[in-house]
Parts: C-alpha cells; structure tokens; sequence
C-alpha cells in the first residue's frame, strides 16, 4: 500500500471532511474570507481567499489566479528562497506578520492597508480548487477570465480589477488579457515569459527541459488531493490541498501528461500559440517588469510585450538579482503601488509623469537607476564585432583573409566549443539591449544545436558573473538556435532580434554551410575599460567554470549556470543527429558577427 492511499485510508477512519468550508475571520487588520467558491461557466467551483479592509467599502481588487496553492506559506514552499531574501533584504519581512506571504504573490497585510482588496485563486486541478491541470490551456484562460469578472461585481468591490504576480501569475496575464475582461483595469507582469514556443519550451527549437521538472517539483506538490503532502496552512491548519484525500491514480488522471505534451509538439503549431498571447488584443494598462538575470524564462517577454503590445498606455521596468525579491522590496513594492493606486483608485499621484522605461542598468558591482523614453533605447549605436578565426578575436571590422580565402573552425557538436574575445577595451562601455549573432555553419549529420554565450572577462581572464534570476553564476546573455529552425520570419525579424518561424524543419547537408541568425535576449552591462566582452559558440549549455551554486528546495538540478533552463533531454538530441562536428566557416561571403546595442553617455 502506498503512503498516500494509507492516508486516504486514515482519513476516512478518522472521518475527515470531504467538502469545502467557507469561512470568515478577522484577524491582523483585515477581514478575511477562506475558500470563497467562484462558479465557471462549466459548472466546477475554483476556491479563492479573499482579504480586504475592515472598514465596509468598495475597493479595487489585486488578483492572481495559479497552481502553487493559495494557502502554502512561502516559508514552507520555498525555504531556501525565502531564507536569503529575508536574510538580504530585511525590507521585506518589516511591517508583516509574514504568515499571508505566499510564492510569488502580494503580501495582503502590505496591500490592504492601502485599501485594497486581495484575492487569490487556486487554478484548476491546484490547492483547494478540483479539476484537471493543463497548464496556460484555454481552459485555464477562461477560468481566470471568469474569476476577474467575478472579483468586479462583488458587493466590496469597486468594479476595478487589477492583476499582479511573480512568473506564472504573470505570464498567465498576457494570456486572460487577450480575451479582453471588462472588469480588468491594469496588470503588472512581474517577469512573466510570454510567447509558449519561444520563451519558454523550446529556445531557439531546443527543447528545455525546465517545464517537466518544474511540474514534478511545484505542482504535483500541490495538486488538489494530495493531502499533506501539500502542507497545512501556518493561519488556519487546513490542508492546502483541499479537504479531499486522492490516491495515486486519481491523481494521475487529473492532471495532463504535461512533459509529454511539450515533447509532443517541436514546432510553433496550435498547441503553443493557444498558449500564447495575441497581442494585437492586449489593450489594458500595464505595467511589464523583466529581469536581467533570468536569461531562459523571465526577460524576454517582458520586453516583447512591451513592444509589441497594443496597450496605449504601457510601462517597462528592468532589474537584476533573484526573480522574487525585487517583487517583495520597498522598491518593487512601491512603484507596483504608484501604478495601481493610479489606475484601480484613480489616485492623482505622480505615476502619469512616470516615463515609460526604467532600467536598474547594470555594473560590475552595483545597479544604477536610469529613465529613459523608449526599448530598444533610440541612442543604440548597434556594433557589429566580426569574428576572426585567426586567433579566436572580436573585431570591430572584418579580418584580412586574404580576399576569398575561407577557412573553418570546427568542434564537437556538443561539446564546450570556441570562445572569441575583444581586445581589452580602451574606454568603458554600455551594452543595453537585444543582440544579435550571424553565423556562417555546416555539420557532419543533418542538424546542429548551436549555444551563444554573451560574456565579460576582467583584464587577468576571470568570467565576470551576476546573481540572476536563479543561479548564481549567470552569464551576460545567452541565445539558442537550432540550424534546421533557421527560417526567419521576414515580417516580425529586426537586425537585432532575428524571429524565427519554427513551423518547419530544414535538415542540413552534411558538410554545407548555411547562414544563421541567432537572438541573444535583452541585456545590460557596463563593461569597465580594460575588460573584454567575449562570445562562446557551443554545443551545449553554458557550465560555470568556477564551480557550483548549489541547489535550490524546488528544483532539480545543481545550479552550474543555466539554472533550471537546461536543454539535456536526449530524446531531444539524438546522438546519431546532434553528436557530429561542427564548423563555423569564415572567408568570401562568410563575414560572420555579433552586433551588440552599445549606448553612448546620455545627453543631459
């Protein structure tokens, strides 16, 4: 017998209830509502908690809707995070009890003194909420379509709804505004990806492994029915996973095969663009928050839906360290405040002179807080550094090869590749924004997965690295491309990010080279005179070369640079397709370059 099914077996002896029980209290300033039913239009009831203030009123509404359950104290969930935020920014723990903090979502006892109304919804098939899980499905969307309809019309609510939240309470956003709720006045996606295919399964048609491991770590965990395996609340001792004890097999039919499902479609067909934002469609106010760090999920789109995004009125932000600290910090805190107090209470306050970029612009030891009016900025004097066979270097100008001479480097078609390097640098120099690498490649199978690493090294050769999202060894930039993926998307491709269709394959002919380009995603880093920026051209993931960063309670994986963004899955990567050798080709029309956003000294 299973531990889980003994446990269904004890709770039946014991004669656990098997039904929801909304319930009230007040307790630390606010009036709280546990478990509150929401109906969707398919008949399944989703649970919400409600907190707001005492005081009788209309307030406007903070909603999340995800799978990391409602009542599961961030401390419990996630300990080693919450240890170093708390540790490294006493900011965020002053002023709260810390017993309503959950992952990635407000803190009610930080909001609602500022008369607000929090809710949280546990997803479909998640927490206290029954159903089937299928991640960002339709589904999904419309469920959280119905609950922000819901939120606007009860009887302590203004009418105004506003969406915030940390990653998948943040992507989700993109999602439900596509449908347009009446009721939605303003969003705030917090490092929220975007685009299914490109941002977050399958990076430049790689496959990353990423979302199959998350599903085993952050959701299984907390699947409706799972019993204490989910934990009990810290307020109120109540099974955060419902009052239902499920067995295995009934848990298993209850959620999608979600791994097995990605693997089933490499290409951009239906299934990932149901996943996806239309853009055209998200027209409501917001506010989209990247992180320079989370290169594999958390920065591309948010600047992507920054850009192309119909909203007229739209803010972008970017910042650096963990993914859900600067969330939590006064200074998240209260620009996420300045925003919403504007659009949900219709404040008079300062946010309508906030100018629509702000950038926490990154240095080797600190961040330095800048405006500015558009993305990519206007002033980017996009440098093309060509690179030279010769002795590995980056070049502002093309090497004399001797006319048509051509030559190649080759490497192991997943191994560490060939790194090239700029001369010391004579002055010191910004590189915010997109990048864009055009490369010259032929293989000795019929694909090859091609890495790019964006790097900094000091004057004596050490890498120059930065806390990210996650690991702590991140590297400057990274972009994946995939050679039978090349086909570009003529309309939507800019010469700084190349955007690739990915709805058919083009096998390679053993030994002919073909053009690629490749996007690196949005960076910013001042590199100090005498540094170097360099490139690697792998075959693999990047691996830090100074050691490990450890582990984190909800991932898998030991951080060695990439995180939990990693793109290992043999299935994937067929020795017999991707194990060949690779070679870059220089020489007649081959002139192959990285073309960095160098940004020239601000006019004052």
């Amino acid at each position: 017998m299973s531990s889980l099914e003994g446990e269904v077996r004890m709770a039946e002896a014991a004669g656990d209830r098997k039904t929801h029980r909304p319930r009230s209290e007040t307790r630390d300033d606010m009036r709280i509502n546990w478990d509150v039913p929401i109906t969707m239009d398919d008949g399944l009831v989703l649970r919400a908690d409600v907190f707001r203030p005492i005081a009788e009123g209309r307030y406007p509404v903070i909603l999340s809707y995800g799978p990391y359950s409602k009542g599961l104290a961030f401390q419990d969930g996630y300990p080693t995070a919450w240890a170093r935020m708390a540790e490294k920014h006493p900011d965020v723990t002053t002023g709260s009890s810390n017993l309503y903090q959950s992952w990635e979502v407000v803190d009610p006892e930080k909001w609602v003194p500022h008369e607000y109304a929090c809710v949280r919804v546990d997803s479909r098939g998640a927490g206290c909420s029954p159903g089937v899980i299928d991640h960002f499905a339709p589904r999904e969307t419309k469920d959280f379509y119905d609950c922000i309809e819901w939120a606007g019309v009860q009887p302590w609510s203004n009418g105004k709804v506003g969406l915030n939240g940390i990653s998948y309470y943040g992507i989700n956003q993109w999602h439900v505004a596509s449908l347009q709720p009446p009721h939605l006045a303003a969003m705030c996606i917090w490092e929220g990806a975007a685009d299914w295919y490109r941002d977050m399964t399958h990076h430049g048609g790689i496959l990353c492994t990423f979302w199959e491991n998350w599903y085993d770590m952050q959701v299984k965990t907390v699947q409706y029915g799972a019993g204490e395996r989910g934990k009990r609340s810290r307020v109120h001792g109540e099974l955060v996973c419902g009052p239902e004890i499920l067995a295995e097999p009934e848990l298993t039919k209850n959620r999608s095969d979600f791994g097995a499902d990605i693997f089933a479609h490499p290409l951009d067909d239906a299934y990932h663009r149901a996943r996806s934002p239309v853009w055209s469609k998200v027209k409501v106010p917001f506010l989209s928050a990247a992180n320079w760090g989370g290169q594999g999920l958390h920065p591309r789109g948010n600047f992507e839906g920054f850009v192309r995004a119909a909203s007229k009125q739209k803010w972008l932000e970017a910042h650096g360290i963990e993914h859900w600290t600067h969330f939590y910090t006064d200074y998240g805190r209260t620009l996420q405040l300045r925003f919403f107090d504007h659009f949900l209470h219709g404040k008079d306050n300062d946010w309508e002179k906030q100018p629509p970029v702000q950038l926490q612009v990154r240095r080797v030891d600190r961040f330095v807080e800048r405006t500015e009016r558009e993305w990519p900025l206007r002033r980017t004097k996009w440098t093309r550094f060509y690179l030279d066979p010769a002795n590995c270097s980056l070049d502002a100008w093309p090497a004399k090869m001797g006319g048509t001479k051509r030559r190649t480097i080759h490497f192991d078609a997943m191994g560490d590749g060939v790194t090239f390097l700029t001369p010391p640098l004579a002055e010191e120099t910004e590189i915010t924004g997109p990048s864009a690498l055009k490369l010259y490649v032929s293989s000795s199978t019929a694909d090859a997965d091609i890495f790019a690493v964006l790097r900094v090294f000091t004057p004596d050769l050490k890498e120059v690295v930065f806390q990210g999202a996650i690991d702590p060894h991140t590297p400057i930039g990274q972009g994946w491309l995939r050679a039978s993926h090349r086909q570009l998307d003529r309309k939507l491709s800019k010469p700084y990010r190349p955007y690739h269709t990915h709805t058919r394959k083009q096998p390679l002919k053993p030994g002919q080279a073909v053009p690629l380009e490749i996007e690196i995603w949005p960076t910013s880093i001042v590199v100090p005179r005498g540094y170097r920026i360099g490139l690697s051209v792998r075959g693999r993931d990047y691996i830090y070369p100074g050691g490990s960063g450890g582990r984190q309670s909800n991932f898998k994986n030991e951080l060695t640079g990439c995180g939990p963004f990693l793109h290992d899955d043999p299935r994937d990567r067929p020795a017999a397709i991707f194990g060949g050798i690779t070679e870059l080709h220089f020489g007649g029309a081959a002139r192959p370059y990285l073309l960095l956003p160098v940004i020239p000294e601000k006019k004052k």
